[in-house]
């Protein structure tokens, strides 16, 4: 049962999942749009102390699948893959900071210390425990194709958007135990979520695909730089022509 777990999965089922991390995890702005909209609807959550607008926010947050697209570059040691996973994990960590921390401009004067979302954002060895179970489930519903519809419950159970929320939200209001909290808190998800969608990704035998990532890279940067988000790759510039020697020199040769 075990080994068809993990060796049962087809080469066209691995070709599809890494195809569809590398399109969902591309930097396009619509990403960008949704993750945007993800944070000020979780700020709103935290601010409001409800969990079920924290449950809708992190519904509609695609960072997920950036975490994916790190595992990934990880197991394949593709550097491109790499580097894009990160740029589009950074700027959405910025862009997060940054809408949270407007929308806890609005309410300065709200009493953080009452807000018990904000008092359970505490890095812990339990919430470790859950990212990296997250982080699993995660990476086996991308490959298993009938799996794949469960990738929303996943993203609702492992805390991603709510941390950078709460760490905007103390910036806005100048409190860095809070901030320091959340960040870390985010972190140790992050960590645990990368690392058992290495071990599940390598189980199932995706270090072989690399060619496949590579060429989903560059038609996605096709893409991208046709949508107007990457400048178009720089030309070479034209070697000079060798020189051709002067009559007289081949006079006197």
């Amino acid at each position: 049962m075990f080994a068809n777990l993990f060796f049962g999965v087809t080469e066209e089922e691995k070709e599809r999942a890494v195809a569809t991390i590398v399109e969902r995890a591309s930097p396009r702005h619509e990403f960008f749009l949704m993750m945007a909209l993800a944070i000020a609807m979780a700020s709103m959550g935290v601010l409001l102390d409800s969990v079920v607008v924290l449950i809708g926010s992190m519904l509609i947050a695609p960072m997920l699948y950036s975490l994916l697209a790190v595992s990934l570059g990880i197991v394949l040691a593709d550097g491109d893959l790499l580097r894009r996973a990160f740029t589009t994990l950074g700027k959405s960590v910025v862009l997060a900071f940054i809408a949270a921390a407007v929308i806890g401009l609005f309410f300065t004067g709200t009493d953080l210390s009452t807000i018990g979302i904000i008092n359970a954002s505490v890095p812990s060895l339990a919430y470790a425990i859950v990212a990296g179970i997250a982080g699993f489930a995660a990476a086996f519903a991308m490959t298993k194709k009938n799996l794949s519809e469960m990738l929303p419950g996943v993203a609702i159970s492992v805390s991603l958007v709510p941390p950078l929320a709460v760490a905007g939200i103390g910036l806005a209001h100048f409190d860095w135990g809070i901030f320091v909290n959340a960040f870390l808190l985010f972190l140790t998800n992050v960590v645990g979520i990368i690392l058992f969608a290495v071990v599940v990704f390598s189980l199932f035998g995706f270090s072989v695909k690399r060619r496949v990532a590579e060429k989903a890279v560059r038609a996605e940067d096709k893409e991208l730089v046709h949508e107007g988000v990457i400048a178009p790759p720089a030309k070479p510039e034209p070697k000079p022509a060798p020189e051709k020697p002067a009559m007289h020199e081949v006079t006197k040769a």
